[in-house]
């Protein structure tokens, strides 16, 4: 099954939380949270969606390489200009889902198209 969302002019949460959803299943009669949904979700049009100039500056993305001295952390902007708005999707789908073992595996039925 297919499902498609369009982002344009909607805000970066809404659209993420309805694809989450829809990646583990949630709309189907059948929804077993131990079992990944075999619905494939496409979000289209995002870099036309909702982003306000102060959650652009005020965001903050943070990583940790496990090393000493690696905690990284960079702005919503920096992130944009350096890996694209597609990137700020997939991550903020990817935090959404739970974290198990199962998150990869939902995730490979996402597509962003910019």
């Amino acid at each position: 099954m297919k499902y498609s969302i369009d982002a344009q002019g909607k805000k970066l949460g809404r659209v993420c939380s309805e694809a989450a959803s829809v990646l583990m299943g949630k709309n189907s009669p059948t929804f077993a949270k131990n079992k990944v949904a075999d619905t494939k979700v496409e979000v289209s049009n995002v870099n036309l969606a909702d982003i306000s100039a102060e959650k652009k500056i005020k965001d903050i993305y943070v990583t940790y390489t496990g090393s000493r001295g690696g905690l990284n952390s960079e702005t919503l902007a920096s992130l944009i200009a350096r890996r694209g708005i597609s990137e700020v999707f997939r991550r903020a789908i990817y935090r959404m889902l739970p974290g198990n073992k199962l998150r990869d595996k939902r995730m490979l039925n996402l597509t962003i198209k910019e």
